[in-house]
């Protein structure tokens, strides 16, 4: 059972067992439907071409029975959905023990992912924020009528690359970060006790790290029936490394030695590396990274759309 608590549990903590036998459910994603929408794009292109290596990689732990982590990603065929949605991935660390967590980010990435694509807006901001509004709103009425799923919840951090734009939407303490120029910065604000006091300056950042609290989270998707995920955007360049992970990883291995992987190796060894790392500090946590490194990003000229198009580079 993940021991990431939302600060009501301090004061309440659920000791109540659940002899029901858990009901699994998984949110059905057809590929196939998600295009649906777009005939009306027919001819779009996307305006920049972004070369990019991916990797992803989940792991139990070392303490944990089960995993309550997920990754997603969905790279689109259609020219028409990747100029005007582009390529969408996320990491998910869910909560609530008895399976639930791992329901609840189960159920939020697919979610995400089929929310975002049929949505034929143009507004990347605006449709990730509708997409995790609609993932919060499906966990949190599926754990308000299934009394044994009473509590889950889940963070979400999901990314769309379109042309050479980078879009964040963020809820919870899974993070984003971005190596540019030799240097990692996150992305990504913590929504967690320890970080909002740290950020007012009642607890220092090695206070905060070893703070008791600094799993209980103050936003999460399913917690209450609204959310506000916060959205960020900024412009990518060649060689960027992008970086999504649940705090398994970012509560494990410190930042120098993120940035020292990372950037050292490629997407596939980095993501193997920084499991191995966190398991080999001690593995308390369910452990998952996506990496997506940006080799190229050029403008896409007509005679360079000409030979795309007929399948020449």
């Amino acid at each position: 059972m993940n021991d990431k608590a939302r600060p009501e549990e301090l004061e309440d903590a659920h000791d109540q067992a659940i002899s029901v036998e858990p009901v699994e459910i998984t949110a059905k994603l057809e590929t196939g439907e998600l295009v649906q929408a777009w005939a009306k794009k027919r001819g779009l292109k996307p305006r920049f071409v972004v070369e990019a290596r991916v990797a992803a990689r989940t792991d139990m732990g070392l303490v944990r029975e089960n995993n309550e982590d997920k990754f997603d990603l969905f790279e689109p065929d259609e020219p028409e959905v990747l100029a005007v949605k582009g390529c969408l991935y996320a990491v998910a660390d869910g909560m609530g023990g008895h399976a639930s967590g791992q329901v609840a980010s189960e159920l939020a990435l697919k979610t995400v992912l089929a929310q975002y694509y049929s949505d034929p807006g143009e507004d990347v901001e605006e449709c990730l924020r509708a997409a995790l509004r609609a993932a919060n709103s499906y966990v949190y009425d599926t754990a308000q009528a299934i009394p044994e799923r009473s509590g889950m919840g889940t963070t979400c951090t999901a990314a769309v690359i379109r042309d050479n734009e980078l879009y964040i939407a963020h809820v919870g303490d899974s993070r984003a970060y971005l190596i540019r120029d030799g240097e990692l910065r996150q992305v990504t604000e913590d929504h967690s006790w320890v970080a909002e006091q740290a950020k007012r300056g009642a607890l220092t950042e090695e206070e905060a790290a070893m703070s008791p609290f600094r799993n209980v989270i103050t936003r999460s998707l399913g917690a209450s029936a609204e959310v506000e995920p916060d959205v960020y955007r900024e412009e990518f360049r060649k060689g960027d490394v992008l970086i999504l992970c649940s705090d398994g990883l970012s509560g494990c291995v410190d930042d120098a030695e993120i940035l020292e992987i990372a950037g050292g190796h490629g997407p596939s060894s980095a993501a193997l590396k920084l499991v191995q790392r966190a398991n080999e500090l001690g593995g308390g946590d369910n452990i998952t990274v996506v990496i997506v490194g940006i080799r190229d990003v050029r403008k896409v000229g007509r005679r360079s759309r000409i030979r795309r198009l007929l399948g020449r580079g």
